[in-house]
C-alpha cells in the first residue's frame, strides 16, 4: 500500500487484498482472503477493547502504527457475517499548503484570530490532509493551545510553537460531547472537532466560535451552500432565527474540496471552492426571507477577498493543462456555463474568473 502509494487497501473475504490508487481500486494479484485470515488479522490490529466493541456493535474505528512502515486509520466492519476492513494510509508529517495544491487563501484562513472554519467535502476528498496543514502552518506561526477532539487521531502533531493536545474518542475521552462539555475549561485558543456529527457537538462549536475561539472541524457536504443549509438543517423551524444570527457571527469560512484526476501525470489535484463570511455574507445568512445565493456572494468576492468557486478553481487546472476538459465538466458545479466560459462565450463584463483562464483560452 505504502509502496504504491495507495490511499486505501479493502480487505473482505472471497476478494484479494485490493488498493486505492488515485482515486481507482485495483485488486492484488493474490488469492481471495479467507474468514480466518480476516479473524487472525483483527485479533493482531485490535485491542481488547476494541474486540469487545466490535463484539457488540459489530464496526469498529481506530488507528494504528506500524513501525518503519506508516500510521493508518483502521475501520473495521461486518459484512454478510464476515469481518472486512477498510484502511487508510496517514502521512507522518502534515504537507505544506503549497504541497497540497491549495490556494493561499487557505493559508491565511489558517491564521484567523477566531470563527468557525469548516472544511467540507465526500468521504476522500482529502478533509483530514488540509486540516492537518492548516494546523501545521498555525503551529510554525502562532503561540498557542491547541486541543484537538478526533476519533480516531490521524495526524500526530508535535509542537513547534503551539501547545498541541490531541485526545481521542474512546481513549482520552468518553465521547465527543463528553469532550467538548468541558473543552473551554482547557483554556483553548483553537479548538479541532474531527466531524460535526450531531446538534450538541455543532452548538458547541457555534458557541465556542462566538466566544473568541478559532474552531476547525469538517462536514460530509458537497459545496459552501450545502453546508450552510446542512447546518441550518439540524434546528428546528422555531429556532432558525436565532441559529441564522449564530452562524453569521460565527463562521468565518467555508473551504470545500473534490479530488480531480491529472491528466499531466499520475496523481490527483484538489479543487476547492472558498466562502470567507463576508458582511455580504452575514447579511445574507441572516435574512429569513433571502433565498441563500453563495455562488454571486463567492464571485463577487472574488478579486477582493480571495474566494473562488469549484469551476473557477477547475478552470484554473484546465487552463494550466493539469487537468482534461472530460474531468473539469465532470467534476463542475455548473457543467453547461463551465463549457460556453472555455468556448470564450461569457458576459464581458464579468472580470472574476480573469486571475483563472490563460490567454490560450481566450
Amino acid at each position: 500500500m505504502v509502496q504504491m502509494g495507495a490511499s486505501d487497501l479493502h480487505l473482505k473475504v472471497g476478494r484479494p487484498p485490493t488498493l486505492r490508487i488515485n482515486g481507482d481500486l485495483s485488486p492484488l494479484p493474490l488469492p481471495g482472503l479467507r474468514p480466518e485470515d480476516m479473524s487472525t488479522l483483527a485479533k493482531e490490529l485490535m485491542s481488547p477493547k476494541q474486540v469487545k466493541e466490535f463484539a457488540e456493535f459489530r464496526e469498529a474505528d481506530f488507528a494504528t502504527g506500524v513501525p518503519g512502515i506508516g500510521r493508518f486509520r483502521v475501520n473495521a466492519y461486518q459484512q454478510r457475517g464476515t469481518i472486512a476492513f477498510a484502511i487508510r494510509t496517514v502521512p507522518h508529517q502534515a504537507k505544506s499548503i503549497a504541497e497540497l495544491n491549495l490556494p493561499g487563501i487557505v493559508e491565511e484562513v489558517a491564521l484567523l484570530p477566531r470563527g468557525l472554519v469548516l472544511v467540507t467535502g465526500v468521504t476522500g476528498s482529502g478533509k483530514s490532509t488540509a486540516l492537518a496543514s492548516m494546523l501545521q502552518v498555525m503551529n510554525e506561526r502562532r503561540h498557542a493551545n491547541i486541543i484537538t477532539i478526533e476519533d480516531p487521531i490521524e495526524f500526530l502533531h508535535r509542537d513547534v510553537k503551539c501547545h498541541i493536545n490531541q485526545r481521542e474518542v474512546g481513549i482520552d475521552t468518553g465521547s465527543f460531547g463528553q469532550a467538548l462539555r468541558r473543552v473551554l475549561r482547557q483554556d483553548p485558543d483553537v479548538i479541532l472537532i474531527g466531524e460535526i456529527r450531531d446538534l450538541d457537538t455543532l452548538d458547541t462549536a457555534l458557541k465556542a466560535a462566538d466566544t473568541g475561539h478559532l474552531v476547525f472541524s469538517t462536514l460530509h457536504t458537497t459545496d459552501a451552500t450545502q453546508t450552510i443549509n446542512r447546518i441550518l438543517s439540524f434546528y428546528p423551524p422555531h429556532q432558525q432565527n436565532e441559529v441564522r444570527f449564530a452562524l453569521s457571527t460565527a463562521l468565518a469560512a467555508v473551504v470545500s474540496l473534490r479530488l480531480v484526476p491529472r491528466s499531466d501525470r499520475p496523481g490527483r489535484v484538489p479543487a476547492s471552492e472558498i466562502l470567507i463570511n463576508t458582511a455580504a455574507v452575514r447579511e445574507q445568512i441572516r435574512d429569513v426571507s433571502k433565498t441563500l445565493n453563495i455562488p454571486d456572494l463567492i464571485k463577487e468576492g472574488t478579486v477582493q477577498y480571495g474566494m473562488q468557486s469549484f469551476d473557477q478553481s477547475l478552470m484554473s487546472w484546465y487552463s494550466k493543462g493539469v487537468i482534461s476538459y472530460e474531468n473539469a465538466l465532470f467534476y463542475a458545479t455548473n457543467p453547461n456555463e463551465f463549457a460556453l466560459r472555455v468556448q470564450g462565450v461569457a458576459g464581458s463584463s464579468d472580470n472574476s474568473w480573469n486571475d483563472f483562464e490563460t490567454d490560450e483560452l481566450g
